[in-house]
């Protein structure tokens, strides 16, 4: 048995202020044509479907398109819901899809179900395990202490009974992790602070394999049969080295598992580049890149710009970051900490100068910082 495993699609995303819908279809097409020259007997989505609890108008569209690509290919589709996702809304209609052959489960209702698929080697059941709180599980056990996600974790693993002598998937979207090792996580998941959501990835160790969501980079939980699929698309700059895939597995007989990466290509790279400005928007520079990549721009001008992100924009039009690194960006900002407490003893004048410091990469010169003043002053008046 071949299945493709996804996860963290995010449909409807926007990164920085720009619109993830073209580079999702471009991917989920390519997703498309492994589902056929991979021979695929389904394809399972561990959750984080869409982006936001109430996707827009557009996003919902996309993953209709998806749901009936995949249904043309006659293969079994399996989802369950992520953190993002409400669980309501991806429920909706489950029983009425499930005729179609695309098995839903985006809210634990107390006892975790199973759909069976068969070859040539028996039946394999996938345990499809929606994303769950403590404070939700716990309802169903009133006699447990479910304090932790782990504690939550185990709690719902352990109403299914599985019977480890036949062959099992998880398909699950939670921060598994294994003990003293640490996974690599990106700027566009949610994080939990402190790692409160991290369970322990040996609770899985019996399933022959378990289809893991939520980390956005494709990765091993600890061992080869427990895995991330990353999302199908760069959604931060803290992924854009990381090589986008999907996941295709193959289950022989008891104990025999072998996992595939398949690589997605963007239709955009994301990527960054440093330098001065006149250096980067040169012609010699420019003939040498791909003008429409997404583009984290680093600028080492010590002068004062003007105007930089409309210059550098005017040559590349996907510019999503630009950030100043120069002699006067480095004076005592690294030394600054972003706390609630440190922010609050700031006044309105070193709020606004640090804004402008960021954004230029130069401090006010005299009269600009005559002009701010006066204009904070008239504001206090008022």
């Amino acid at each position: 048995m071949r299945f493709i495993h996804l996860s963290d699609l995010h449909i409807g995303k926007s990164v920085n202020g720009f619109s993830m819908l073209e580079e999702q279809r471009y991917a989920f097409n390519q997703i498309f044509g492994y589902v056929e020259s991979k021979k695929a007997d389904a394809v399972i989505i561990a959750g984080d479907v869409y982006d936001r609890p109430i996707p827009g108008v557009e996003a919902v569209k996309l993953f209709d398109w998806l749901l009936n690509q995949l249904v043309k290919r006659n293969i079994p589709i399996m989802i369950i819901s992520g953190n993002h996702d409400s669980p309501e809304r991806l429920n909706f209609a489950r029983r009425l899809v499930s005729k179609r052959n695309i098995f839903i489960n985006a809210e634990f209702d107390g006892k975790l179900r199973c759909i069976t698929l068969r070859d040539e080697y028996g039946g394999v059941c996938f345990w499809l395990m929606p994303f769950v709180k403590p404070a939700i599980v716990s309802g169903f056990f009133p006699d447990r202490q479910i304090e932790s996600y782990g504690d939550a974790a185990a709690a719902v693993l352990e109403t299914a009974r599985v019977d480890f002598s036949a062959r099992n998937v998880l398909v699950s979207h939670q921060f598994y992790t294994p003990a003293g090792a640490a996974l690599i996580r990106s700027e566009s998941e949610i994080n939990p602070i402190g790692g409160l959501d991290a369970i322990d990835a040996e609770l899985l160790k019996d399933f022959d394999y378990a289809a893991l969501g939520h980390l956005h980079r494709s990765q091993r939980a600890g061992r080869d049969n427990i895995r991330y699929a990353g999302s199908p698309v760069k959604y931060s700059f803290s992924e854009w080295q990381h090589q986008k895939s999907a996941l295709l597995v193959e289950m022989r007989e008891k104990g025999d598992v072998a996992v595939e990466t398949l690589p997605l290509v963007p239709i955009r790279e994301t990527r960054e580049i440093k330098g001065q400005l006149d250096a980067l928007i040169s012609v010699n520079d420019i003939s040498q890149t791909n003008r429409e990549d997404y583009l984290r721009v680093i600028l080492t001008d010590e002068e004062e710009l003007v105007d930089p992100m409309g210059k550098i924009r005017s040559v590349y039009p996907n510019v999503m970051s630009l950030v100043f690194e120069n002699t006067r960006t480095a004076v005592d900002l690294s030394s600054i900490e972003a706390s609630a407490d440190s922010v609050a003893s700031l006044s309105p004048f070193d709020l606004f100068g640090e804004f402008f410091l960021d954004a230029q990469g130069s401090v006010m010169s005299g009269e600009q910082a005559r002009i701010v003043r006066e204009l904070l002053e008239t504001g206090e008046d008022l």
